[in-house]
């Protein structure tokens, strides 16, 4: 009787509701939920980091026209060399375009520009310019994570510090045409006081930390290039957009580019060495930075000097510098740079930063060459 009594109560419990069981069931999807979301908020931590550590981001003024939609405005004036060379271009300006698109090829008469009623319509020349010079450096300094890196006392990445330096470098050059080519006659001109001051600040020593710091003076470089750009809208100052303006610049670019080209496409260093795997991701980040910097302005020079290039037939030359420039600016190795064989099935960056880079490199040059006949 007493074993009997015992499975009779072994079978009254097994009939029972398991709480321990639910319990257990609540327990795995409390865990399944944790795992879940703890695997998103890795996810989205480390696409943050590569987005800390890899530059990004395009180098453009706050207000941008496609060229497709954008006619360009001109004046009444007879589109004619002598009248390039004499005087300076009274094209309207405005904001350079994002890459890859194109630019109105024939001249646009002046009564459309004023049927427009657009601000770019009575925007002087070279404002277009000056915002294109600025923002790639405004970028770094004020909107770039961690701001400005290469004085850092602790250096927690290097890709970007690369980075910014080819876009200081970019910067520099075309501030120093900008200072004694474009915004002056000859070389007997007096130049401009706020480009002169402009330029030297950006000559300061990209890893200087203090007594100035880089920040300090290049801040400082771009409010005297804005000041310089308010002179251009009171009709204070010049911008001259004649071709002996126009050359010294894409020249200076061209030799910029002509340097990255060498770096990317090198296997061995000057002293014998082969490109270390290190110097070679360097090498790319720094061309990725003079190509993201560049790529603003030649949009900008495509606009402010459009009737220049119309006459001389190179306005097709200068969208094809930008749109090489573009895809420049515009490749993204996925984490790290890899140096794979050409024939291997894994990608070389450095060769196809190099391939664009010289297509835009050779344009450039040939523009020099169409402009200077």
């Amino acid at each position: 009787m007493i074993i009997g009594g015992d499975a009779m109560e072994e079978s009254v419990k097994n009939n029972q509701p398991d709480s321990n069981g639910k319990d257990f069931h609540f327990f795995v999807w409390i865990r399944v939920a944790g795992a879940i979301v703890l695997a998103v908020a890795l996810i989205w931590g480390v696409m943050k980091l590569i987005d800390w550590i890899r530059p990004s981001g395009d180098h453009q003024p706050a207000e941008t026209i496609h060229s497709s939609d954008a006619d360009y405005p001109e004046t009444t004036e007879t589109i004619n060399t002598m009248a390039h060379d004499a005087t300076p271009s009274q094209t309207g300006a405005m904001n350079p375009s994002q890459h890859g698109v194109t630019s109105s090829k024939t001249a646009v008469p002046a009564s459309r520009a004023a049927d427009s009623g657009s601000p770019e319509a009575t925007m002087p020349p070279g404002v277009a310019f000056v915002d294109a010079l600025v923002a790639p450096m405004d970028y770094e300094l004020n909107n770039r994570l961690w701001g400005w890196r290469p004085n850092d006392v602790i250096e927690f990445t290097d890709n970007i510090n690369e980075y910014q330096l080819g876009v200081l470098e970019a910067t520099r050059r075309a501030a120093r045409v900008l200072t004694e080519n474009i915004s002056r006659t000859g070389s007997t001109a007096a130049i401009n006081k706020n480009l002169e001051r402009a330029m030297n600040s950006f000559m300061i020593r990209a890893d200087r930390y203090l007594f100035p710091s880089a920040e300090s003076q290049y801040l400082e470089a771009i409010a005297n290039l804005n000041r310089y750009k308010d002179q251009l809208i009171r009709n204070e100052e010049s911008f001259f957009t004649r071709t002996d303006n126009l050359v010294p610049l894409l020249k200076a670019m061209e030799e910029l580019m002509g340097s990255c080209d060498e770096n990317l496409v090198k296997h061995y260093e000057d002293n014998g060495d082969p490109v270390s795997t290190f110097q070679a991701d360097n090498y790319y980040y720094y061309a990725k930075g003079v190509a993201s910097a560049l790529l603003p302005m030649l949009e900008a020079i495509e606009h402010d000097f459009n009737k220049v290039m119309v006459t001389r037939n190179a306005a097709d030359i200068m969208e094809q510098a930008i749109e090489s420039c573009g895809h420049a600016s515009h490749l993204e190795p996925w984490l790290f740079v890899t140096e794979s064989n050409l024939n291997g099935i894994f990608a070389n960056h450095r060769a196809n930063l190099a391939a664009h880079i010289s297509h835009s490199r050779f344009y450039l040059g040939l523009m020099v060459e169409s402009l200077s006949m």
